[in-house]
């Protein structure tokens, strides 16, 4: 079934699947990388947490509706996706500020933002993924006006979803980044993964964090603080 390595990036091997020419197998690495790739490690098991956590959540998201690339986890490392052109733009939701938004406009960490807010990215490494307004997207990629209030909108729309799942796991989902891509026939879906390495997610008793910020700030232990992840995560939707 799977066939020849297509693309290696930071987190995941991607490889072409025999005879499915718009099907490709995501395999995650246990490498871990922080500020645009400056920082690295590796941790053993990380894939495969990356790879359930990922599964789980957007099982979770297809059952709200929600279209995304996403077909079946293969095993504990793979799953199995729709291939997709991706669109060379992070769209980042943020809940909570925390991170580069309160380096940028000096906004103090822990302010809630209501509305949510919708920031733009340009994806592109050697630029360290410089913040882009409507405009410089609509220029350096090939969306157009009505798909971009699309994409924002659908953002907004898993934002809400995603904010519920993790209530329930006693978590606030504080910002996320997404990405999206094209079918083959053009329609836009959601791509890429969703999981602690692209979310801010705090305990919500006690302000833990629990996502990749443990790795960029030398906070404790990765594994473990995924596994819980994971745990929590198993325990509320393995009856829906």
């Amino acid at each position: 079934m799977k066939g020849s390595l297509l693309y290696e990036g930071k987190a995941k091997k991607v490889y072409c699947v025999d005879d499915e020419p718009e099907q490709l197998i995501l395999s995650y690495k246990n490498d871990a990388t922080a500020f645009n790739g400056k920082k690295k490690d590796q941790f053993e098991g990380k894939g495969r947490l990356n790879n359930l956590i990922t599964s789980r959540i957007f099982e979770y998201l297809q059952q709200q509706q929600l279209t995304s690339h996403f077909i079946k986890a293969l095993n504990d490392n793979e799953q199995l996706v729709a291939k997709t052109t991706i669109i060379p733009l992070e769209v980042v939701v943020r809940n909570i500020a925390a991170g580069s938004i309160t380096r940028r406009l000096g906004i103090e960490e822990k302010s809630l933002f209501e509305p949510s807010l919708v920031e733009l990215f340009y994806k592109k490494d050697e630029l360290d993924d410089p913040i882009l307004n409507d405009q410089h997207a609509l220029y350096l990629t090939d969306i157009t006006e009505d798909e971009l209030k699309a994409v924002k909108q659908m953002a907004l729309e898993i934002n809400e979803h995603l904010k519920t799942l993790f209530k329930q796991s006693g978590l606030d989902l504080v910002d996320f980044k997404l990405e999206f891509g094209r079918l083959a026939d053009g329609t836009i879906v959601l791509a890429d993964e969703i999981s602690p390495d692209t979310c801010r997610l705090w305990d919500e008793k006690t302000g833990e964090k629990m996502d990749k910020d443990v790795f960029r700030e030398s906070l404790g232990d990765l594994i473990t603080v995924y596994e819980n992840i994971l745990q929590r995560l198993e325990e509320n939707t393995c009856a829906k």
